[in-house]
């Protein structure tokens, strides 16, 4: 194992990491909003809402990334002339980068609607009643019992989620997006020693995750005084 070239690529992929980052960051934005919207539909007691936000979860939980990364990439741009006819701005649709962004901003959204579904199922009626009891309005009910529970309770599997869009993100190289996996791929055929050029990238990986992990910890430290307190 030469650890000069696992050094030396470490180097470089540092410069993918930020294509990396610029990734996953608008796409888990993005996710997270389309995310609520879906939570909201599911719950809303609306039969076709609910309806439609569940099929929408079934598609993209049910089919690979991958497979939506070629649909949209390869796909919506076969469809120019009709989003010009509907005034819709098409370049999203002919570049690798915000379809990538589309695509996992999509897929995210499913798993994290379910996750924020389940987050809201988790927060106890008995709260929600005492609060009513005391007076509270449905809008601060919702502000000041139901939101922060359902946060706490839906936090460690968000950053799962997180965690999995951050090693998602290697497949944006398919599309010929240069992140750290692509770098590394083309360091590899360059070098000709996998082992040390994604090694190096593996290693990457895992400090990027051990900073997102270390960041959900803290905010749910932060979110749970209680548990402060008997530490």
């Amino acid at each position: 194992m030469d650890l000069d070239l696992i050094l030396q690529t470490f180097g470089k992929l540092i410069g993918g990491a930020g294509t990396t980052i610029a990734l996953i960051v608008p796409a888990l934005m993005l996710g997270i909003v389309l995310a609520t919207v879906l939570a909201v539909m599911r719950m809303s007691g609306n039969g076709l809402l609910s309806r439609l936000a569940r099929g929408y979860v079934f598609v993209f939980r049910g089919t690979p990334l991958l497979v939506q990364i070629f649909l949209i990439y390869f796909g919506l741009g076969q469809f120019s002339a009709l989003w010009k006819s509907l005034g819709v701005w098409d370049w999203p649709m002919r570049e690798a980068f915000p379809c990538a962004v589309i695509a996992f901003a999509l897929n995210t959204a499913a798993y994290t609607s379910e996750i924020i579904r389940g987050g809201l199922l988790a927060v106890p009626f008995g709260q929600i009643e005492a609060a009513r009891a005391c007076g509270m309005s449905r809008l601060t009910v919702f502000r000041r019992i139901t939101v922060p529970i359902a946060i706490r309770q839906a936090l460690p599997a968000y950053g799962n989620e997180v965690i999995l869009m951050v090693k998602a993100s290697s497949l944006a190289s398919i599309i010929t997006i240069m992140e750290i996996t692509g770098i590394a791929k083309q360091i590899n055929s360059q070098t000709f020693a996998p082992f040390e050029v994604f090694t190096a990238a593996g290693i990457l990986y895992l400090a990027m995750n051990f900073v997102v992990a270390m960041g959900i910890r803290g905010v749910e430290w932060k979110l749970t005084p209680h548990m402060r307190r008997r530490a």
